[in-house]
């Protein structure tokens, strides 16, 4: 088992069907597409290996605001369902908070959708993660 930052475009395909799993409504090429814009503004996938296949993914970004400071954020963390409640999911998020500490941040943040109960316990449970705020969105077009 090991983790590895995904540079290579067949790399990046290769995790496309994981990703879907949680990002349902992308395509391939609007994966592809998003990814290329993504990674030229800092975002990194990462990718956990199990017998020589992805098992979970990390999308992530190192960001500057107000309130965080600079911080960690992570955009997509997803584990194949057939390998949930098998720890992978908190192997790759420890890994991403050793990364984050190595980059001088002292906060690691993220969102999940409100119906992610599951998630939510993982994350606050298993991985010490606090629930502090709602976020919102307005669609425009």
């Amino acid at each position: 088992m090991y983790i590895k930052l995904l540079t290579e475009q067949q790399e990046l395909r290769e995790a496309f069907p994981v990703m879907k799993e949680l990002r349902t409504h992308l395509t391939e090429d609007s994966y592809l597409e998003l990814l290329d814009t993504m990674k030229r503004d800092g975002y990194r996938l990462y990718a956990l290996y199990a017998d020589e296949q992805i098992t979970a993914l990390a999308g992530v970004a190192i960001r500057t605001n107000f309130y965080y400071k600079k911080h960690l954020f992570v955009y997509d963390l997803i584990t194949r369902a057939q390998d949930r409640s098998k720890g992978y999911g908190e192997l790759l998020l420890g890994h991403v908070h050793e990364l984050a500490k190595q980059e001088g941040c002292e906060i690691v943040a993220l969102e999940s959708g409100l119906h992610r109960t599951d998630a939510h316990r993982f994350y606050e449970t298993k991985m010490g993660y606090e629930r502090f705020c709602y976020s919102f969105k307005k669609m425009l077009l």
